[in-house]
């Protein structure tokens, strides 16, 4: 199985989000959403790695989608979870021909997401599986949370941890502590080699204008990120609390 080199600090701010948050018990089976993208392959990655030593015996399985999308080559997710032995359940929907072919929606983001999501848990739920990670980080929390300020003047985020009653899936999001920029070292260190994107909406979304404001007023006022997330924390913001920082064991380990 592939050893990683540059993981010990994901591993530390993945169990600070695990154990604070309770995501994981003892024989739960994990299926990590995997877009191809680095942040679910290092979701991937970590889980995996946390999977060998956490005191709550768990599986990791990976789902992916195949969306449809022109050009998609999904090689890099089957080579790592090769590598990784991860057994990997590849779903067929045909999501790109809905929302670009069908009905065109000008919008296209939105109900991407929603018929993603859907597909997601309905193909958990067919393998048995009550437990999905997504690959949401800090940097993700801080987005959509500006973005349900500014776009629908609500206080909101999403949660830690969700659970879905109508289909009985428990969502999980351990990569909440974990920068952006520490998602992109991993992969750079790790030669991690990612689906290239090939979505026609791609670099023109909400999103992608929210990260640039976070990252202008972070470079104009540093510690803004913070201070922001903190203030979700601490006012408990869609589930959020504070989580002490993870420790290390006797002898060096987390």
């Amino acid at each position: 199985m592939r050893e990683f080199k540059h993981i010990q600090k994901l591993l530390s701010q993945v169990r600070r989000a695990v154990d604070g948050y309770d995501m994981i018990s003892a024989g739960d089976t994990v299926a990590v959403g995997v877009s191809g993208g680095k942040d679910s392959l290092t979701l991937l990655c970590a889980l995996k790695a946390l999977s060998r030593f956490y005191s709550q015996p768990f599986e990791v399985k990976a789902i992916c989608l195949d969306t449809g999308v022109p050009g998609l080559d999904l090689g890099p997710v089957k080579r790592l979870c090769d590598e990784l032995e991860v057994e990997l359940i590849i779903k067929k929907a045909d999501i790109y021909q809905i929302v670009f072919e069908l009905r065109r929606e000008s919008n296209p983001c939105s109900l991407c997401a929603n018929l993603r999501r859907g597909a997601l848990y309905d193909t958990a739920v067919a393998e048995g599986i009550k437990k999905v990670a997504l690959g949401h980080h800090y940097d993700d929390a801080l987005e959509t949370f500006f973005m349900n300020l500014f776009n629908e003047g609500r206080i909101g985020c999403f949660s830690p941890v969700t659970y879905l009653d109508r289909t009985g899936v428990t969502l999980i999001r351990p990569l909440i502590y974990t920068p952006e920029s520490d998602v992109k070292r991993f992969v750079a260190a790790e030669g991690i080699e990612v689906v290239q994107k090939t979505c026609p909406a791609d670099g023109f979304t909400d999103r992608e204008k929210m990260k640039t404001f976070i990252r202008e007023r972070e470079r104009e006022d540093h510690g803004f990120k913070k201070r922001v997330f903190g203030a979700m924390e601490r006012g408990g913001v869609s589930g959020f609390k504070l989580v002490p920082h993870a420790r290390k064991r006797p002898g060096g380990g987390l």
